[in-house]
């Protein structure tokens, strides 16, 4: 009982130094409810230590609540035990086995962003949207965002069973797949017929860099104008994001800003002269795989009237995350300004819906996706596209080569 009351003296005199640590922005009513809701928490905590079934500790306990907190905000919000944070830093400083596909969160489960093609993943169906249900046959609706990735990375060739629910679809399917090393590269391009064709599948670092070198590429071929795809696209760094949009805008020009809490606003601009010049017309596919870096580009060459945006609206998540290390080894990963586009377009949870909207049937899709798988199989390495399987694509060439200045910028 003694270790109890000290254990609760110790909660109560954080709370108090939190509510005098914070006097100066809370008052009045504000400052009650927080003593009021902290209070509710000790009693809670000590009601737990004396009357729990089983021995629990305070570290689970405390631990357990922190979860519950970051969980409570956003989908990208997290808590990570010493742990779970030391392999998070393992993981995002090298490479990991893994099936090729980005995750976020929607009512409590996991959902595919996008698969990236050539890997497990897309070889095997996966797409944008499916419902991830069960990792190796275990319930994911109380996983964490952090242990729903670390269940299905790990050692290239070994396998991971995910239970998914595809929209349409009468009842979950089981995909098996085995890891492997995930190399992506991430631009590509090619021509079809007289059009510059560019996909950029993910913003990694470089991407800005290998984007420029396709442009110069592409203008050698004197190609009539420049299709930029960005579906399925989950986006990566912001700095590419900025090095890619100002390939395309004039010096000078607002790409996107951020805003925190506290109203303080960064904004990037372009830095440089374009690569790809104003008299060449440029289109931009996005769909519901395209996200942050890729939402950030589209906003921007929407925006400025520089490009025709064609597709589906994109998949809507433009938030800033920042990693707040903790005194005992653990930390939190916290949302802490959202992008919004050069007129002020919140990206977050609303997306960009295109100019010119051209949805793929669920049939339509399939068989394109057959087509590529197909022509891997075949050993075929290189960029594969075709116009005549996809109309999102089809369209865009048809805007190229019908006037592309007779098309109205209506997705603002």
């Amino acid at each position: 009982m003694r270790k109890l009351k000290l254990i609760s003296l110790l909660i109560a005199t954080f709370v108090v130094g939190f509510l005098l640590g914070n006097a100066g922005a809370s008052q009045g009513n504000k400052q009650e409810d927080d003593y009021r809701y902290f209070r509710l928490f000790t009693d809670v905590f000590r009601t737990v230590k004396e009357n729990y079934v089983g021995d629990v500790s305070t570290k689970e306990l405390i631990y357990g609540a922190l979860n519950g907190m970051m969980k409570s905000l956003d989908p990208f919000s997290a808590f990570f035990t010493p742990e779970q944070y030391k392999d998070f830093r393992q993981e995002t400083e090298g490479e990991f086995g893994g099936v090729g596909i980005e995750i976020g969160m929607e009512k409590g489960r996991p959902i595919v962003i996008s698969p990236i093609e050539g890997t497990p993943a897309f070889k095997a169906g996966i797409r944008s949207g499916d419902v991830i249900l069960e990792i190796d046959n275990e319930d994911t609706s109380n996983m964490m965002l952090t242990d729903v990735v670390k269940r299905i990375r790990g050692k290239p060739g070994t396998k991971v069973t995910l239970t998914i629910m595809r929209r349409g679809a009468e009842r979950p399917m089981k995909v098996e797949l085995e890891r492997a090393l995930i190399k992506v590269e991430s631009v590509k391009w090619t021509r079809t017929e007289d059009i510059g064709y560019i996909r950029l599948s993910q913003f990694t670092d470089g991407a800005g860099r290998d984007l420029d070198r396709a442009l110069k590429s592409l203008a050698t071929q004197n190609v009539r104008g420049i299709i930029l795809d960005l579906r399925n696209d989950p986006g990566g760094l912001l700095t590419e994001a900025i090095n890619v949009s100002e390939l395309f805008l004039k010096e000078g020009k607002l790409i996107v800003y951020t805003r925190t809490k506290k109203g303080e606003i960064n904004r990037y601009f372009s830095r440089k002269k374009p690569t790809l010049p104003e008299n060449i017309p440029l289109v931009v596919l996005i769909n519901k795989g395209s996200a942050s870096a890729s939402e950030i580009v589209a906003g921007a060459l929407q925006d400025h009237k520089r490009a025709i945006i064609v597709g589906e609206k994109s998949f809507g998540k433009a938030s800033v995350q920042n990693i707040i290390p903790l005194e005992d080894g653990s930390a939190i990963k916290i949302t802490v300004a959202h992008y919004y586009t050069p007129l002020g377009r919140l990206i977050d949870k609303k997306g960009i819906q295109p100019d010119v909207e051209v949805k793929m049937k669920e049939e339509e899709e399939e068989k394109l996706q057959e087509f590529i798988r197909q022509k891997r199989l075949q050993g075929v390495t290189g960029l594969i596209i075709d116009p005549s399987l996809d109309p999102q694509l089809r369209r865009a060439v048809e805007i190229i080569k019908s006037g592309y200045k007779n098309y109205a910028h209506t997705g603002r």
